[in-house]
């Protein structure tokens, strides 16, 4: 008898526990790299690629050149601590030939990304590129965007990405992949056509609001401004987020910088030039991720600069540490980029779940 009432109240609890509904969170990791000059050692006639080849005066022999994958492939799965990215927005891409090997040939492959890359008109052929992981970001579409000069109107420069797709709780999820034009040149003779690249971005953004009831935006790339310059604080209007930040009222289009300010503990950017650290790579989102009731939200805690010790050396001539460079000027260093990389994790709210018991 004390054996049957037993297993009645076995088998009673776990039809309890099996039917009740279960809100369920899945980590959900972006992050931003620019990998500087990714380039394979072939020779492009179109493009200015001279210097990475094997006879150019870089010496970019095909050793290099797999170092290199093999130096990104480690970043990108030291990112992920226990899970490699869900997705990965990288700069100075020469072509998909390129991630093709990277996510192929290198240790990546095991983590099955899939890829996308503009094909713009940068004069030297450097392109932005997003990794995905399909289980996690069902691809939909994607485009390239061209930015429209105003002092030039046929300047040759590198396209925006624009990759929407679904994730797990059933949104979708627009990823925009940005590298605005250098300050070659000079800082202010340059910025016009930085606007214009921040004007044809945030024209960008701003009309998936009129075709997605409830958009989430996520914009990251190499912006070649800090969170403060005129670009990300007053053409895209980018707001500085902290863990207090609430969204606005208003139905408005609204953005918040994850990148606005140094981060305790942190580098004090992510490039360093001429001893100074200054923050050009940003991860901007669209206000959508605070409202009440998102189901992709923030964790402000994970927002940081991916600084190991292995993506750094020591800056024999400013002092300090700098970023672990390919090449320093001409000369080759063998080490990874000469920008750190960005993070930021998100929750997925799933939608509740009932398990039904099975016998």
């Amino acid at each position: 008898m004390i054996l049957r009432i037993r297993f009645f109240g076995t088998l009673l609890f776990t039809l309890l526990f099996y039917t009740l509904p279960i809100n369920a969170q899945s980590p959900f990791r972006v992050m931003c790299y620019n990998v500087e000059n990714l380039f394979d050692t072939a020779d492009d006639p179109c493009k200015e690629d001279n210097e990475f080849l094997p006879d150019g005066n870089r010496y970019w022999t095909r050793r290099r050149y797999y170092h290199k994958l093999r130096q990104i492939a480690k970043t990108i799965s030291a990112a992920g601590e226990w899970d490699t990215p869900a997705l990965v927005g990288l700069c100075e891409v020469e072509n998909d030939s390129v991630l093709h090997e990277l996510t192929r040939r290198s240790p990546l492959r095991a983590q099955e990304y899939r890829y996308l890359i503009t094909q713009g008109s940068d004069p030297r052929g450097i392109n932005v590129a997003l990794l995905y992981q399909r289980d996690r970001f069902g691809y939909i579409g994607h485009e390239a965007i061209p930015i429209r000069f105003t002092r030039e109107r046929h300047k040759q420069s590198r396209d925006i990405l624009h990759v929407w797709g679904k994730i797990q709780t059933g949104d979708t999820l627009d990823v925009f992949v940005c590298h605005f034009p250098s300050r070659y040149g000079g800082e202010k003779e340059s910025e016009q056509d930085r606007l214009d690249a921040a004007r044809t971005l945030r024209e960008n953004c701003d009309s998936i609001y009129r075709i997605r009831k409830f958009p989430y935006l996520i914009i990251m790339g190499d912006f070649n401004d800090t969170p403060q310059d005129r670009g990300p604080a007053e053409i895209l209007q980018a707001h500085p987020f902290t863990s207090h930040t609430q969204s606005p009222a208003t139905q408005e289009p609204a953005y918040y910088n994850l990148f606005a300010h140094p981060r305790k503990g942190q580098p004090q950017g992510s490039h360093k030039y001429q001893g100074a650290w200054s923050q050009l790579d940003q991860i901007i989102v669209s206000q959508t991720f605070l409202a009440p009731g998102a189901t992709l939200r923030i964790v402000p805690e994970s927002i940081r600069i991916f600084a190991p010790d292995f993506l750094l050396t020591n800056d024999k001539t400013w002092r300090g540490l700098r970023p672990f460079r390919t090449y320093y000027g001409f000369k080759y260093e063998g080490g990874f980029s000469d920008h750190l990389p960005l993070i930021v994790d998100f929750y997925l709210h799933l939608p509740t779940q009932t398990k039904q018991w099975l016998p």
